[in-house]
Formats: C-alpha cells, sequence, structure tokens
C-alpha cells in the first residue's frame, strides 16, 4: 500500500456504524451528533461576531473559514463513518486534521472571549476585550501548535529496571520492550516508524509487547502497521492485545486483520513464555471499550490458564483494570491508552489526563504488584506533544526487595 492510498477507497469498507446500531444507540448517536453540532455552531457564531468587523472580508470571510474548516470536512467525516469508506493519507491530513485544529481552537476562543465580553461590559468595552482577548489566546493557541507538533516528532527511548520480588532467577535480567498507542496509519509518518523499528531493533530484547491501540480508526490501517512492523521479532516472541480504538473500528472485522499480523494476539487469554528453564506467563485482557463483548474484560477467562503459583506479566491497555489485576497480586502489569494527555508536566506528576484518571501516568505500585502507564510510542489525531514525548520503553527485570520502577540512568532521547 503507498503511503497516500486512495483518498477513499470502498474495497476496504467496514460495516457502517451507525446503521450496524441497535435502535437506542442510533438515537443516542444522533443526538449526541446533533448537540455537537449545536455547540460547534455556537461557538462560529460567537467567533465569528467577535472578529468578523476586524478581518479582511468581514462577514464574508468567517462564513467561508465555517464552510471549509466546519460544514464541509464534517460533512466527509460523516459519510466516511456511515458509507464505510476507508480514508486515505490526503483525507486524513488535509480534511480531518486542519477540522480537528479549527473545532479546538474555535472552542476555546468562544470560551475565552465571551468570559472577558462579560468582563469588559461594566466598562463599556465588551467587543474590544472580547476581541482583544479571542486574539491573544489565538495567537498563543498557534505557538503552542507549532510546539507541540515538534514535540509529537520527538522518540525517547527509556530504559527501566523493574524490581520485583519473588522473580524466579531463570527470569532475572530478562529484557523486553514495551510499544504502544502507535495508532499507525496511511498518514503517519514513516521516518517516525522506522525510528521507532530501529529503537527496537537495537535494543535486542527478548520480549516484544504491543499494548493496544496498534492502528489508527480502521481495519485498512492494519495493513500499514504491518509493513512498518511486520519483521518485529524477539527469541520469546511478540505479543499484542487490543486497545479501545480496535474495538470502535468494529472488532469483529478488525480480529481477522490482527491475527493476520506477526504476532501473539491475547485477548482475555494467556501464553507461556519459557526461559533458562523458567516460565514467564504472558496475560492479555480485553478493554472497558468492549464491553461485554469478546474484547471487553473478562479476567476470569484470561487467567483461567494460569498454572497456581506462576508469575505473571500481565498486559492491559487500560490502566483501570489494575486494580482488579493488583487484587489478584500480578506481578507486573503493562498499560497505555492516557498518551499521559500529550501534555505533561512530568516533575509534578501531572498531565492533561490526571483530573479524569486515577492512573494516568508513570508508575504505581500497590501491595507486590506493579504498574507502568507507557505515554504512547505516537500520537492520535493532533500531532501535538509537550513534555511527554513518544516512549520505547526497554524494561529489564531484576529481583527486588520492593516492587518499583527504577530508571536504569541509560536513557536516550533525541530530534529527528
Amino acid at each position: 500500500m503507498s503511503r497516500s492510498g486512495p483518498a477513499l477507497a470502498p474495497e476496504r469498507a467496514i460495516p457502517p456504524a451507525v446503521a450496524a446500531a441497535p435502535p437506542r444507540r442510533h438515537a443516542l448517536v444522533l443526538g449526541a451528533v446533533a448537540l455537537v453540532l449545536a455547540i460547534l455552531a455556537l461557538c462560529w457564531t460567537s467567533v465569528g461576531l467577535l472578529l468578523a468587523p476586524i478581518v479582511p472580508g468581514h462577514g464574508r470571510t468567517v462564513v467561508a473559514a465555517a464552510i471549509l474548516l466546519g460544514v464541509l470536512p464534517f460533512a466527509v467525516l460523516i459519510t466516511v463513518m456511515t458509507r464505510g469508506l476507508y480514508p486515505g493519507a490526503a483525507v486524513r491530513l488535509f480534511v480531518f486534521r486542519p477540522f480537528w485544529y479549527a473545532q479546538f481552537s474555535v472552542l476555546f476562543l468562544t470560551l475565552v472571549g465571551l468570559g472577558a465580553v462579560l468582563a469588559g461590559s461594566p466598562f463599556g468595552h465588551a467587543a474590544e476585550a472580547g476581541r482583544g482577548a479571542a486574539l491573544a489566546v489565538g495567537g498563543l493557541f498557534a505557538v503552542m501548535f507549532v510546539a507541540g507538533y515538534v514535540g509529537s516528532r520527538k522518540l525517547e527511548v527509556r530504559r527501566f529496571v523493574a524490581a520485583l520480588p519473588g522473580l524466579p532467577s531463570a527470569l532475572e535480567g530478562l529484557r523486553l520492550v514495551q510499544l504502544s498507542d502507535l495508532h499507525v496509519g496511511p498518514h503517519t509518518p514513516r521516518r517516525h516508524l522506522r525510528a521507532v523499528l530501529r529503537a527496537v531493533r537495537d535494543a535486542a530484547p527478548e520480549l516484544i509487547v504491543v499494548t493496544g491501540d496498534l492502528v489508527d480508526d480502521y481495519p485498512g490501517d492494519v495493513e500499514c502497521y504491518g509493513e512498518a512492523f511486520g519483521s518485529l521479532a524477539a527469541p520469546l516472541g511478540v505479543y499484542g492485545i487490543p486497545g479501545n480504538h480496535e474495538i470502535y473500528t468494529g472488532w469483529e472485522r478488525m480480529r481477522s486483520h490482527l491475527e493476520r499480523l506477526p504476532l501473539t494476539l491475547l485477548v482475555n487469554r494467556s501464553a507461556v513464555v519459557d526461559r533458562n528453564g523458567g516460565r514467564l506467563t504472558v496475560v492479555g485482557t480485553g478493554d472497558p471499550a468492549g464491553g461485554d463483548t469478546e474484547a471487553g474484560p473478562d479476567l476470569d477467562a484470561a487467567f483461567a490458564g494460569v498454572a497456581p503459583g506462576a508469575f505473571v506479566l500481565a498486559l492491559a491497555h487500560n490502566p483501570a483494570l489494575w486494580p482488579a489485576l493488583a487484587a489478584r497480586a500480578v506481578p507486573i502489569t503493562l498499560s497505555g491508552h492516557t498518551h499521559w494527555g500529550q501534555f505533561a508536566i512530568p516533575g509534578w506528576n501531572w498531565c492533561l489526563a490526571s483530573p479524569f484518571l486515577d492512573f494516568a501516568m508513570g508508575s504505581h505500585a500497590r501491595g507486590p504488584s506493579l504498574l507502568y502507564i507507557h505515554p504512547g510510542s505516537n500520537y492520535w489525531g493532533l500531532p501535538f506533544r509537550l513534555g511527554t514525548p513518544a516512549q520505547v520503553a526497554v524494561i529489564t527485570l531484576r529481583l527486588g526487595a520492593a516492587p518499583a520502577f527504577l530508571d536504569d540512568g541509560a536513557s536516550a532521547a533525541g530530534m529527528r
């Protein structure tokens, strides 16, 4: 498949998401779409009224911008979803991406602008205050978007030692690589994917795990993943689990695509890895996005084949599953999903996802159990990362008195 691919290729059609939904869900989806459209219309109108007097062309320019950056891309998005079409790189880069930039910006410009209008009203300068605030925030967003774009092109190779009580001597020194949230699609920069592949090979891991969201949003994206990472191999194997994006896409079809990849897909099941006469049991969970379907989490099924006393490495895309895994005394769990909000202040142990999640970033210990939340090996949506570069995690298992992730001091980061 070429980098760009066809703009809309029906031969890779996916089941129409809305048409396949049960009536109640169909109504909920339509209601949510109507609400979003109403909010965006209000935002565009508010920002348009503020900025129309000072932009060339005035109201005509604002209306044209709303059509080009809002109405038309939204129409393409709905067409893709309802007709099951596959958007190629050109559509995602030049239609979807400007759409998301514009909607994100106009939403915050509306909030800031209207707040400034209210603040300026008592002084008789409502419009001027709103306009000035919108322009200032717009300029700040432009700077942040550029900085975030540059940040999305960074790749960090982070090397950890996982200190684990009860680690069998046969597993001492086992080195694995964790990738997560690659979100590969036809629009993903191939240079970045080559850098990830090179970093994995340079680490020479014995085991490779991919903790969900391998692809972006469509079953056809699996082909792009295969082209980029089909050559990944390790002496003890390559294991992967689904993330919420694999499920949102339509799990039945997605699973058939994923099972053709050169990796072992673990969905609520386990696999045993032999090393130096010892055994490591790799347990893969489903994802909460799967609900009660086979792609949803079923820990009883996942551990059904696990021998008593086995040393377990659990793979759980969503770190919300970790408390239940810790309750089973699972020694080490590797997760992803949060991307660390793609905006983080690691020194404060804070990221954009922190206000919404109990486990949003970094490592956590509970009893004998250890969790690492991977920040992602790529981005999703907008190419934006600040304070949390894409990562290849290289983890070495060691016997330790208490569970902890320790930085071995050999981390490397660089701009490519």
